[in-house]
């Protein structure tokens, strides 16, 4: 490993939108460990695939909804640091792990609710926290919102409640480590081909053709739209980038 390479945390970066942005990442000279939740084979491919760009690469498990075991994913991911890396501490944290769930606000049960701000709220919140004993000073936080928070419609009050609350806790932790030099910034995916909340988006004709109507540049967002923005926060280029929202989402509802 060059001395000076950098390493960056990807949560959920086994597939979809994670996936990307781990493989944008490498592209940029990062090494990069990826979590899963539940399909272990995926992680194994990206992580092959990180390598076959000449960057190193490790994958774990992690649940982002269960923050109490946050104590023992950081033990792992030192001992990987060590093991892997040759090092104790790493660069980037990428909070992108999530779940779609559509509902009216009206019919939202709490079991929803709650399921929704551990993954989306709840779980970047400690995992950052916990994530300053090994990030290094002068690295970067990426958190991941939608344009849900800036825009209504209709079946996603609570996710993009705990969208706007991220957003909010990103100018906080921007303004709190910034004795640490450590760049905080969020971006919002408009509509994505994946196969996120049941890839409605990707596979329904009628849902893709009104997202691409109501889209400035005319078309629904694919995964290549978004990685490359979230490499850019990782990269050196963007070091006075800070407490910024960075909609990705070709104009919609403008």
């Amino acid at each position: 490993m060059a001395v000076n390479t950098k390493i960056a945390l990807v949560t959920g970066g086994s597939r979809g939108l994670g996936k990307n942005m781990a493989i944008a990442i490498a592209k940029k000279g990062i090494d990069v460990i990826i979590t899963y939740n539940s399909k272990k084979d995926e992680a194994d491919e990206v992580v092959k695939e990180i390598e076959n760009l000449g960057q190193k690469a490790a994958s774990l498990h992690l649940n982002v909804a269960e923050s109490n075991t946050f104590d023992s994913f950081f033990e792992n991911i030192s001992a990987t640091l060590k093991n892997t890396f040759k090092t104790d501490k790493f660069d980037f944290l990428v909070n992108n792990a999530g779940i779609g769930i559509h509902n009216s606000f009206a019919e939202t049960t709490e079991a929803e609710f709650d399921q929704l701000a551990n993954i989306h709220f709840k779980g970047p919140f400690f995992l950052t926290q916990k994530a300053l004993q090994v990030l290094n000073d002068g690295g970067g936080i990426v958190n991941i919102s939608s344009g849900l928070a800036r825009f209504s419609f209709p079946g996603y009050a609570a996710y993009a409640s705990m969208k706007a609350a991220i957003e909010t806790l990103t100018n906080y932790q921007a303004k709190e480590l910034g004795d640490r030099k450590i760049r905080v910034n969020i971006v919002a995916p408009g509509a994505i081909e994946t196969d996120f909340g049941g890839g409605a988006v990707r596979d329904n004709e009628q849902v893709n053709k009104t997202i691409a109507d109501l889209t400035a540049l005319g078309r629904v967002g694919l995964p290549d739209d978004i990685g490359g923005v979230v490499a850019f926060l990782c990269s050196d280029e963007s070091r006075w980038v800070n407490a910024q929202r960075i909609e990705v989402s070709g104009g919609i509802f403008l």
